[in-house]
């Protein structure tokens, strides 16, 4: 990784936008105590009205696992902003990511020590708005949407405890959605790798082939059902919840049925590794070993294989996502950066938040060699390396196909909380195992989401 080099970079340029952070932060802070999620709070952290105060104090930035690869990068970007606003201090802490960081980071939340600006997913972002721990950007910094694009910027809207949506983060970096595949694995299942699938159950067809081709020597897939949930059923136009929200109705739609019961099939034939079935790892190991012939969906899973396995990369090509009846690609769930309105420097926080997520800092991060990641604001998408991808190499390819789907992609992806989606997955598991039909498993999947969405979880 270039990083000294990028950080140079992210020097020069940041220099121009520094004018522009923490606009509208200015004036005396709110004094008084109020309560976000049961933590005490300054009151103009919370409620209507811009937040003021001054852009001065330390805080904590927590990202996801990026510490390790982009280090650098990032420490220049803390430097950068801290020069700007003296007196402010960013302390960064890096957390790994594994399948429980929505419940702790809401542990967190609940002992009033999360930190003051975070990278968080959706289901992070939906749990954490609902209980009222995430600042609203879009009533204390209006101006916050002008960087993005506005299919992203409506991405970042969550619902509160009362059901209405509010903009609690700022859209960050997506990874978009693509089929990474081994095309020799493919070819010895008959698949031809020219051609992608067009449909969610085109794709299990092949994964099918692949099942009776390989005669357990290698897989198809992971199984845990936790990773197309509600992925898959987005992208079938399948709808998952009622217009406000407060039903689950995927149930209603027959093709719900006939997806777990390919996904049970496909799992007792052998195209999944049986222990995969509640495991939280993706594909990444497995498929390094050429043992799974389709990798992870999002395009920087390219870069992992290229680090890690240079002669499985060598056999590794990319290609579209089926369109199925979404009509489009998906852009694929991005990350976002949200500000705790815990925070005791929320001014500081905020201004971060917007720093780290403008344009410049954005494109700067994105133009990395080592990284497939694709920006959220307009002008970064307009910028030539994503308009002018060249090569032909699996990584070259990866961006250059998802840059293309961005211009049209769709970023109405459903949003279920944790606890709702868990029980979802866990009956579509009982009907892989062979416990319940199909049907039955629906039934009753959509039975549980709506016990879970009328207690509020």
């Amino acid at each position: 990784m270039r990083a000294k080099r990028l950080t140079r970079t992210l020097t020069c340029i940041a220099v121009l936008s520094l004018t522009a952070v923490g606009c509208g932060l200015s004036g005396g802070s709110d004094s008084g105590d109020a309560t976000a999620g049961g933590c005490k709070v300054d009151k103009g952290n919370v409620g209507p009205g811009k937040l003021t105060g001054e852009v001065k104090g330390d805080i904590t930035f927590q990202t996801t696992n990026l510490k390790k690869d982009f280090g650098s990068f990032f420490n220049g970007v803390i430097a950068d902003f801290e020069k700007a606003h003296p007196g402010t201090k960013v302390k960064w802490i890096d957390d790994p990511g594994d399948n429980t960081f929505t419940s702790r980071t809401v542990a967190d939340a609940q002992a009033c020590t999360m930190a003051d600006v975070i990278n968080v997913n959706a289901p992070t972002a939906t749990a954490l708005t609902k209980a009222g721990y995430l600042l609203d950007i879009g009533t204390k910094d209006p101006a916050a949407a002008e960087p993005f694009v506005p299919s992203f910027w409506k991405t970042a809207t969550f619902p509160d405890a009362s059901g209405k949506a509010i903009h609690t983060t700022l859209p960050w970096y997506t990874g978009g959605v693509l089929l990474t595949y081994n095309k020799d694995l493919l070819e010895k299942a008959g698949v031809d790798p020219a051609k992608p699938p067009t449909s969610i159950f085109g794709l299990f067809a092949d994964y099918e082939k692949v099942a009776k081709a390989s005669g357990g020597k290698f897989f198809a897939t992971m199984a845990n059902p936790i990773w197309r949930i509600p992925a898959d059923f987005d992208q079938m136009g399948i709808k998952v919840l009622s217009a406000d929200g407060k039903s689950a109705v995927f149930g209603d739609d027959p093709r719900t049925t006939q997806w777990v019961a390919w996904m049970a099939k496909l799992y007792k034939e052998g195209a999944m590794p049986k222990d995969s079935l509640s495991s939280s790892n993706d594909p990444s190991t497995l498929y390094s070993q050429g043992k799974v012939a389709y990798g992870s969906t999002n395009p920087s899973f390219v870069r992992f294989v290229k680090q890690n396995s240079p002669s499985v990369y060598a056999k590794t090509a990319v290609g579209q996502q089926p369109y199925d009846a979404l009509g489009k690609a998906s852009a694929g769930a991005p990350q976002y950066i949200s500000v705790a309105a815990t925070s005791k420097h929320a001014p500081v926080a905020l201004s971060f938040a917007e720093f780290l997520t403008d344009a410049e800092n954005q494109t700067a991060w994105c133009k990395d060699p080592d990284v497939v990641i694709f920006p959220t604001t307009t002008k970064s998408l307009d910028d030539p390396f994503f308009q002018d991808v060249t090569g032909s190499d699996p990584f070259s390819q990866a961006r250059k196909l998802v840059a293309d789907q961005l211009k049209t992609a769709s970023t109405n992806q459903t949003n279920l909380s944790p606890a709702v989606q868990n029980a979802i997955v866990a009956q579509v598991q009982l009907a892989m195992q062979g416990k319940k039909s199909a049907a039955d498993a629906v039934k009753d999947a959509q039975e549980k989401a709506n016990e879970l969405l009328k207690q509020g979880s």
